[in-house]
């Protein structure tokens, strides 16, 4: 079905993004593409999907040679994809973006669109508001908007760039049963994942990308995930799947109290303390309220009741700007339209938080300080990027969610809410940023994290409340928990 023989693609930068790439996707299985940020994976779907052309190599489609220079052409072969990040035109309706690009006459769109979409609907198992304005949805529904966006032409082949960072487990079952069906009839997919298990579940075949080339190539039935964790990182794995050392926090007074926080319709009343030098996680599934909490507390949901205290003192005004100034810090779930500006420079997104603090006479911006801040960021955090001037969009998940931490590490922020920190990132990248998390903790500050990924709490806490509901309903010691039990208080069982 598609064939790609030696393809190279060097930006003008300089930055090598593939060398010497080939695979073979065979029609009827769905073929996985995995490796850490960086690897090439995304830089190779955009080249298969239209979005870019590459330097050098070959891509064939059906046996014939093609160089498409936009999504519309590989679309129109029966080219699919559902990208990263995937652009929804928020103040569309759900209905209007599946189908958009689409010209029928206004007599058609008025009824057969909401039709096809119905029966769309039901083969997947998934269904939304077709009158809904997309910029009000969930990340994991404007997800899959974004993959019935895709199912709606029909493609014969569907490039799927990590489908699942943002679905909740309910979602992935329906992504799963659907593509398990649609490559029943005949339908090919190529499934970019981080999530290793995922890809021995639903994969016939793998390919395995490092620092832009192919390091392994097999049948899934024959790979095992020691093997594919070797492939992707080596052995820095290790450092994640070590389980942490239990550190002794010192008793001292809550360096952030939470008392009768609600947000009406979304979570509460609720209560929660976290000492400096602690570490305490969120367990809880999609719409358990988590985000929402998060985001209360750091003052951007205005309509919330109930008080937060930074070391003893009340947090007013009940907005980011006062929570910032009282050392709060958010490193939001969606980095890319919440916790970042793609198009500027690392360094100018680094400065922004305290920029009067960089500015002469807190008015005019002090370029100098801001580029050195920018440098010394890439150096602590081990950003990889061509320079301080590159922009943000450019870089990989893991290295763009460093920035989104970098901007707070260089100023007074002693509390840090971390949602899905490690969200759409390799497990080298994840391993940093949760050796970043106890560093924060053992310099004295008090870090939050929501993740739903139970697995990496228990890696990365000292504690874990679980959140059900709008309610926190249980707290656990890591060392008194496992998996199952933080899955079973979670979903209700």
């Amino acid at each position: 079905m598609l064939s790609v023989t030696d393809v190279h693609k060097v930006y003008p930068s300089g930055t090598r993004a593939l060398r010497g790439v080939s695979l073979d996707v065979l029609p009827g299985t769905v073929h996985g593409l995995i490796g850490a940020n960086g690897a090439g994976k995304s830089t190779l779907i955009k080249i298969l999907s239209g979005v870019q052309t590459a330097t050098s190599g070959t891509v064939a489609w059906r046996g014939e040679p093609v160089v498409w220079t936009s999504p519309a052409q590989a679309l129109s072969a029966g080219m699919g994809a559902v990208h990263q990040h995937t652009p929804l035109v928020d103040s569309l309706t759900v209905l209007d973006n599946i189908f958009l690009g689409r010209h029928e006459s206004v007599r058609w769109q008025a009824g057969r669109r909401t039709e096809e979409l119905g029966v769309l609907c039901d083969r997947i198992g998934y269904h939304l508001d077709p009158l809904a304005p997309v910029g009000r949805l969930s990340i994991g529904a404007r997800q899959m908007v974004s993959i019935l966006q895709a199912l709606a032409r029909d493609p014969a082949l569907v490039l799927l760039d990590e489908p699942t960072a943002a679905l909740s487990p309910a979602e992935r079952d329906i992504l799963f049963r659907s593509v398990r069906r649609l490559r029943d009839q005949g339908t090919t997919f190529v499934y970019v994942s981080h999530f290793l298990d995922e890809i021995l579940e639903l994969t016939d075949h793998l390919t395995v990308l490092r620092d832009g080339a192919v390091v392994v190539d097999a049948p899934t039935a024959d790979t095992g995930k020691d093997e594919l964790i070797t492939a992707i990182v080596g052995k820095r794995l290790a450092r994640l799947e070590e389980r942490p050392h239990t550190r002794d926090v010192p008793e001292a007074q809550p360096l952030l109290a939470v008392e009768e926080l609600s947000s009406e319709g979304r979570f509460g009343p609720l209560s929660l303390e976290i000492r400096a030098g602690e570490v305490v996680g969120v367990a809880g599934l999609l719409g358990s309220g988590r985000t929402e909490l998060l985001e209360a507390i750091f003052g951007a949901d205005r309509s919330a009741s109930g008080q937060v205290k930074v070391a003893g003192r009340r947090v007013r005004g009940r907005s980011p700007h006062a929570s910032v100034r009282r050392g709060l810090a958010l490193v939001p779930e969606d980095r890319s339209r919440q916790g970042l500006l793609p198009e500027w420079e690392i360094w100018r997104n680094t400065s922004l938080p305290y920029l009067s603090g960089l500015s002469r006479r807190r008015l005019v911006p002090d370029r100098a300080r801001e580029r050195a801040l920018a440098g010394r960021a890439l150096a602590d955090l081990g950003i990889a990027a061509p320079s301080i001037d590159a922009p943000v969009g450019e870089l990989s998940g893991g290295n763009a969610q460093k920035v989104v931490f970098a901007k707070w590490l260089y100023g007074p922020a002693r509390v840090f809410l971390l949602d899905e920190p490690s969200a759409g990132v390799d497990v080298g990248a994840k391993a940093d940023i949760i050796q970043l998390i106890h560093g924060l903790a053992d310099a004295g500050h008090a870090v939050l994290i929501v993740s739903s990924e139970f697995e990496e709490l228990l890696g990365a806490c000292d504690r874990v409340l679980v959140m059900r509901r709008g309610q926190l309903i249980a707290e656990r010691h890591v060392a008194a928990t496992d998996l199952h039990e933080l899955t079973a208080l979670a979903s209700g069982l």
